[in-house]
């Protein structure tokens, strides 16, 4: 107990007596130093007394499913620097292949009675996907914000990039520079962002091949694998789900023996960090990640002080930044 009082104090910056009294309920503590103690409990891993359990802590959850893609970071450091300035503490939760889950991780945020939770990319976008966990936090009146694309009836409010604009950008750059046979790589089928592009896609090209279209987990390797189909297929240009599936389509190309951008152009999503550092440099959809996380924590902070916030999606325009990964289609 001892230990415990005198590491929450220190955390704080105040007096281990301070402490004491908020512990048990005593009088004479300030409302911002008795939620700071609270607070720092949660931080440090200590539980709450019996009679304070009752309370959300000021933490939130932030889920994400991987770090490897860079455009998950910058996510999470706009999103946490925007709660910070709320007072809000971010809880940072990384999925790991075999390893702690998406629903493991809310039952842990759960247990830390969190006052909200922000998924930024998960499971909510994969039609085939278990769900049940979101359904937990809807059943607890926990707040929730998704960051892109959801499957439908989840019944929580989203800030999205707009699929569609993305998808209608990067088709007519490559039209523009005189490409005709024109591929996809995509997530997997279940996934909602990307079925959303496909959608697009079909509705600029209706007579759009199946064999232009490939499926691929999200890494360098799976866009390496899907790319190289859509080259023996015969396609010149390569629009992308994101950023690694691109970098892996530039590869393959060049597995093949095919210059980037002289034979094949690449187009990449996200515009994530040091896609303007690549060789050739990657000509890429950009998400607005400042505008979208502050909107994700605006709808979020909403929700925690009370007011009713719409479960609908609101959807942010994407840029198109052209670099070195296109060029002119090769003459047959």
């Amino acid at each position: 107990m001892t230990r415990r009082l005198a590491e929450v104090a220190k955390k704080v910056g105040v007096s281990e007596a301070t402490v004491s009294r908020v512990l048990n309920g005593k009088p004479g503590v300030s409302d911002a130093t008795r939620q700071s103690v609270l607070t720092a409990l949660d931080v440090l891993g200590y539980e709450r007394p019996t009679q304070l359990r009752g309370e959300r802590a000021r933490l939130v959850g932030l889920v994400l499913p991987e770090l490897q893609n860079p455009i998950f970071p910058a996510f999470a450091e706009v999103i946490g620097g925007a709660l910070a300035q709320l007072g809000l503490t971010p809880v940072l939760c990384t999925q790991t292949k075999g390893g702690v889950s998406e629903a493991d991780y809310v039952e842990l945020l759960l247990q830390q009675q969190v006052s909200g939770v922000v998924f930024a990319g998960g499971l909510y976008a994969q039609a085939d996907a278990p769900h049940d966990h979101y359904r937990r936090l809807a059943d607890r009146s926990i707040p929730v914000v998704l960051v892109n694309a959801a499957i439908e009836h989840l019944g929580f409010p989203a800030v999205s990039c707009d699929d569609t604009v993305a998808v209608e950008q990067a088709w007519r750059h490559l039209a523009s520079l005189g490409h005709e046979r024109i591929g996809l790589v995509l997530g997997p089928g279940d996934h909602v962002p990307s079925a959303r592009k496909l959608t697009a896609a079909r509705a600029l090209a209706e007579d759009l091949p199946d064999a232009h279209v490939a499926r691929a987990i999200f890494s360098i390797e799976g866009g390496h694998a899907a790319a190289s189909r859509l080259i023996d297929r015969g396609v010149t240009g390569i629009i992308c789900a994101s950023d690694p599936l691109a970098l892996g389509a530039v590869r393959a190309a060049r597995r093949k023996g095919l210059d980037v951008p002289g034979q094949i152009s690449v187009v990449g999503y996200d515009d994530s960090a040091f896609m303007n550092c690549t060789e050739p440099p990657l000509t890429t959809v950009r998400q607005p990640i400042e505008a979208m996380g502050r909107a994700a924590v605006e709808l979020l902070n909403a929700q925690i002080g009370g007011t009713a916030v719409p479960a609908e999606e609101l959807l942010f325009e994407p840029e198109l930044v052209v670099r070195g990964s296109t060029a002119q289609a090769p003459r047959d």
